[in-house]
């Protein structure tokens, strides 16, 4: 399959998301000819334009990994003044921009090549052209990411020239539940590497719905659609619910997996399905508590907030986690252990949503003290409180005393459940 449409696609970033979900179905889709994508890695840069822009993408489906050879695409370093132009003219011509970059935080630095710079610039000149509109899609993993973007941008414009830019944007934010990530190309059965040269390799599974923004460029009546060349994205009025269903959902029991594989001490997700009780114990987590909490939080926008819906995004998830093919580690899930227990993150957020919601989510204290055992393994001992750990990392969120102290009291026993799964060497009655 070769570059064959009319349409112009530009992404920021070129981690797996950006390379094995936006540039990977702009290019299945067919209606792309020519695809653009900035990395300020030199090394990757450099390897790519030597594989004449092919890269490859590993799919991990059910039963194989498939790898997929993407391209011809512009890779081109935003920190030198010729890969900025392109850029700049690219983002002019665009019809679908991504970014993937690793947060929020790094859409403004202070260098020339700094996302929100060369996105107002580009935009200026289509503006100017009265180029095409142009959708773009937010994908760092925060509930404002287009908004904050926005906001950033135009504020790189000048004020007379924003009414004509704001008319052929729209920014908008995402949802995006497909796990992937960067693994070593080496072993006994590699994946294919990024390209020749190169010793590390794009990871992705196949799912590909996508949850985006609804996409309006005029309210006016029979005002024409924007058809994204993207086909296979979802658009949703309000994105808040899904978000939190991906947060306190999907996330939160991943990250439950990954903590409590840690306290086995495994290396891979997929390693948990030979473990009596430990999937059992997941699936109550996410269908009894982070679902009916959410059920209960959304009851009547979408059929995902039912008893059956979200008893299938469950199960197909849980199914998806532990596929062998798609080689997630214990350590890439459990990765910062700190963030994942703040105030406002998917442990202890998924805690407090479900107190307010009337549901105990005693499984999920497990988590919350097994996340706290990889941080310090002395905190499976007695000597200290879970609060000597835990206040200190809340302190900038400034929680309600009354509803800290329910959490804590949670989670003390959560440990002391703990303790006495790991002490009984694991017996699955004591988890379930």
């Amino acid at each position: 399959m070769g570059l064959t449409g009319k349409r112009t696609f530009v992404g920021f970033g070129f981690g797996a998301i950006q390379a094995g979900l936006f540039l990977y179905e702009a290019f299945r889709s067919g209606n792309f000819g020519r695809l653009v994508v900035a990395e300020i890695r030199p090394e990757l840069v450099d390897a790519v334009c030597r594989a004449g822009g092919l890269y490859a993408v590993n799919v991990a489906h059910a039963d194989r990994v498939e790898p997929v050879f993407v391209g011809p695409v512009e890779i081109v370093d935003p920190a030198a003044e010729g890969g900025r132009r392109r850029l700049i003219e690219a983002t002019a011509d665009a019809d679908e921009i991504a970014t993937a970059v690793p947060s929020v935080q790094h859409y403004v630095s202070e260098a020339p090549g700094s996302l929100h710079r060369l996105l107002a610039e580009g935009l200026r000149r289509k503006a100017a052209c009265s180029g095409r509109p142009a959708v773009l899609y937010a994908a760092e993993n925060h509930n404002r990411a287009a908004e904050i973007l926005e906001e950033e941008v135009t504020r790189a414009i000048p004020e007379d020239e924003r009414p004509c830019v704001s008319s052929r944007i729209r920014y908008l934010n995402t949802v995006i539940g497909k796990m992937s990530g960067i693994v070593d190309a080496a072993g006994p059965r590699p994946p294919a590497p990024i390209a020749p040269g190169l010793d590390s390799a794009f990871l992705v599974e196949a799912f590909n719905r996508i949850l985006i923004s609804r996409i309006r460029f005029d309210e006016s009546a029979g005002a024409p659609l924007f058809r994204g060349g993207i086909t296979c994205f979802l658009e949703k009025e309000d994105l808040l619910p899904f978000e939190e269903a991906k947060l306190y959902g999907h996330n939160a029991v991943h990250a439950l997996a990954a903590y409590l594989a840690a306290m086995r001490g495994v290396q891979w997700i997929a390693d948990l399905r030979s473990f009596p009780g430990i999937m059992g114990f997941l699936r109550m987590a996410f269908i009894e508590e982070s679902g009916k909490t959410l059920i209960r939080r959304n009851a009547g926008v979408d059929p995902l907030f039912t008893e059956q819906g979200y008893r299938d995004y469950a199960d197909d998830l849980l199914a998806r986690m532990v596929n062998p093919f798609l080689q997630d580690s214990v350590e890439r899930v459990g990765r910062d252990p700190e963030r994942k227990l703040a105030w406002d993150d998917r442990l202890i957020g998924t805690m407090r949503l479900a107190l307010a919601e009337q549901v105990i989510p005693s499984s999920f204290a497990v988590g919350a003290a097994a996340a706290l055992a990889t941080v310090d393994r002395s905190a499976l001992s007695e000597d200290k409180s879970a609060a000597s750990w835990l206040e200190p990392l809340w302190k900038d969120s400034a929680p309600d005393p009354r509803e800290k102290q329910a959490v804590l009291e949670l989670i003390e026993k959560g440990r002391a459940r703990l303790r006495k799964w790991i002490g009984s060497n694991y017996e699955s009655r004591l988890l379930i």
